[in-house]
């Protein structure tokens, strides 16, 4: 089975860079900083008008965990049938009661949504999953709720933390939902992470950064890399060398 490499992208140049860097597949966001929020519909539209990847796009109101009120939820539902209009391969998302278990009505919801527009639409449950107590009947909960893959860090800070739970949920459960794994993945770990846990996908930002001289003035400052001129950006280099070391 091919192993397939899924770049989490903040915006077009992103995009592009994950793209000429031979990956598969992206998770088209805004704001990583904040974890990535929803993107703009001209990000999206680019990305389907000049790049040929299969991209899934993230639906996420804000920053913070995943426990919404019923105006978070509303936009989010809107969003996602807005970026299915407009062609995403699929939707990340994910909603968590208030006691960290799968908040079942909004995902059931949210799954319907994706899947009346296209049955080929994916459905992916992010890394909310990481957050929960009891990852065996959460996974299982997400299978029968018709998830398509989920995204996990083995509930881990960093997937490689969490290999042995990554390997046990893709032992167990492979055959019945893809497992994705992701956070602190890079061309260096890799190969690793799927050697040791079976799993045929990885997810990495890989990150660098770019300098922009006007984020601070004399007296003001934009800064969210700690006080840094700085902001981030896919690596095309790094893109390559993951590709290369997936593979």
């Amino acid at each position: 089975m091919k192993n397939i490499v899924e770049i989490c992208c903040g915006s077009y140049y992103d995009a592009k860079q994950a793209f000429l860097g031979g990956a598969d597949r992206i998770e088209l966001n805004s704001a990583l900083f904040l974890g990535g929020l929803t993107p703009s519909m001209a990000t999206l539209q680019l990305v389907k008008e000049e790049l040929d990847i299969n991209t899934i796009c993230m639906v996420r109101p804000r920053g913070a965990g995943f426990f919404y009120n019923d105006e978070d939820k509303k936009v989010m539902f809107k969003d996602a049938k807005s970026l299915l209009k407009a062609n995403t391969d699929g939707i990340a998302f994910g909603f968590l009661n208030e006691d960290k278990t799968i908040d079942i009505e909004s995902t059931r919801k949210m799954v319907d949504i994706i899947k009346s527009f296209d049955r080929n639409k994916e459905a992916v449950f992010h890394r909310a999953f990481d957050c929960v107590e009891n990852p065996y009947k959460a996974i299982e909960q997400l299978i029968d709720l018709g998830i398509d893959r989920l995204l996990t860090s083995g509930l881990k800070d960093k997937a490689y933390d969490g290999l042995d739970l990554i390997k046990d949920l893709n032992d167990k459960y492979s055959d019945k939902i893809e497992i994705l794994a992701g956070s602190g993945i890079n061309y260096q770990n890799a190969k690793e992470i799927i050697e040791k846990t079976g799993i045929h996908q990885v997810h990495s930002s890989c990150k660098d950064f770019i300098n922009d001289v006007t984020t601070t003035g004399e007296n003001v400052s934009y800064a969210y890399l700690s006080n840094e001129d700085k902001y981030d950006v896919v690596s095309l280099e790094l893109v390559k060398k993951l590709v290369e070391g997936a593979r």
